[in-house]
């Protein structure tokens, strides 16, 4: 079946953030005084959104600090969630192609709706997208299928008609709960191996491998 729309995942798929993430949380945790983690650390430690976060980051015998520890990288975060993170090399690209072929765009992620409405676009440009869903109380995080589906529902297509991209194992079992078809990209924060235990159906090394999946 021919695509009518692409959804995305956001962190690890359009925008590298995993510097931002890292440095906010090991900033909190340095004025909380506890041990800090390596980047590389965090791109385990992120995808399920901030409240998890917090909580893989802080110490196993420490998590009744987890509401204050939030609070402070929220707060924190807001004024650094720009500091080093970027898009992806190609994925403006990719984007303005999928327009052209008159592909419907939308973006689903964990990160709170409000923080998601300002981030896409600061990044990627007014109007790319036909709509951005985030986390807020109508909705459980992925891979909950809801706000995916939500996301679907909005562009006016069908399950089925959705081709969904994300770099993790959470995102392939958002697109195999939502019934859409799973591509995972290699260029995130996951491995190949962990997008193929749970569900991807195509691999994109770069982003414009996706295009070949939507001629």
């Amino acid at each position: 079946m021919k695509y009518k729309a692409l959804i995305f995942d956001l962190d690890g798929t359009l925008l590298n953030t995993i510097d931002d993430l890292a440095d906010s949380a090991n900033h909190i945790l340095g004025q909380l005084g506890f041990p800090t983690h390596s980047t590389d650390k965090y791109k385990y430690f992120v995808g399920n959104g901030i409240p998890k976060l917090i909580e893989r980051c802080l110490p196993a015998d420490r998590q009744d600090c987890k509401e204050k520890a939030l609070r402070m990288f929220l707060e924190y975060y807001s004024l650094h969630s720009e500091d080093k993170t970027a898009a992806y090399d190609g994925i403006p690209e990719l984007l303005s192609v999928a327009k052209q072929k008159g592909l419907k765009l939308g973006v689903i992620t964990n990160k709170a709706h409000s923080i998601a409405q300002q981030v896409v676009p600061h990044f990627l440009g007014d109007g790319v997208f036909d709509y951005i869903r985030g986390l807020d109380e109508t909705i459980k995080a992925k891979p909950c299928p809801n706000g995916a589906l939500d996301v679907a529902d909005k562009l006016g297509v069908k399950p089925d008609e959705v081709l969904y991209i994300g770099d993790s194992g959470v995102d392939m079992q958002t697109a195999v709960n939502a019934g859409f078809t799973p591509c995972g990209v290699l260029w995130g924060f996951r491995t190949r191996e962990e997008l193929l235990e749970n569900g991807a159906v195509y691999f994109a090394e770069k982003p414009s491998d996706i295009l070949n999946l939507i001629k």
